[in-house]
């Protein structure tokens, strides 16, 4: 069967808050690849909110983490990373796959021990997909940790998505 690069592994129609570890756990996973902006962070803030601190340090019992970020700024990703202890790729040119398999290496994990988890279809997930990873597709959260109302990225990625083929056999 042809994988469906536009379609993610997990679509639970959450934020990585509300994720349950035992999902990823039972999989096999072992490392986590984390995108930021609209993923861990509600807007251009450094500061991660409360319920994502817990959610990671949660996640840090269990997986390792690291922060992979399209953002260029290495100041801003970094500063945020700190926050958690973990190491961070910015600038990752996400869908392509050369960030991704320096982190492969780095972490010494094979595709099938890590998930990318992410709010964006085409850069989160098609990058997943295109190296045999376990791609969580997660809604962008609020300062809270629940679901942005105004989620019209990721709305119109699923709609040019399906357009494009993308949708369970």
């Amino acid at each position: 069967m042809q994988r469906q690069w536009l379609l993610p592994d997990w679509d639970p129609g959450l934020t990585v808050v509300q994720l349950p570890l035992e999902h990823l756990l039972d999989r096999g996973i072992t490392a986590l690849l984390l995108d930021v902006d609209r993923t861990l962070l509600p807007g251009h803030d450094v500061r991660l909110p409360d319920a994502v601190m817990g959610w990671a340090t949660s996640a840090q019992r269990h997986l390792r983490l690291h922060l992979f970020s399209n953002n260029p700024s290495r100041h801003r990703i970094g500063a945020v990373a700190d926050q958690l202890g973990v190491s961070y790729t910015s600038g990752a040119a996400k869908p392509r796959r050369a960030a991704l398999r320096k982190v492969l290496r780095d972490l010494q994990v094979q595709p099938d021990e890590l998930a990318i988890v992410g709010d964006r279809l085409f850069t989160d997930v098609l990058a997943g997909n295109r190296l045999g990873l376990y791609t969580v597709l997660v809604r962008p959260l609020k300062a809270d940790g629940t679901p942005c109302p105004h989620d019209r990225v990721q709305r119109f990625e699923r709609k040019v998505a399906r357009l494009l083929g993308a949708e369970r056999q």
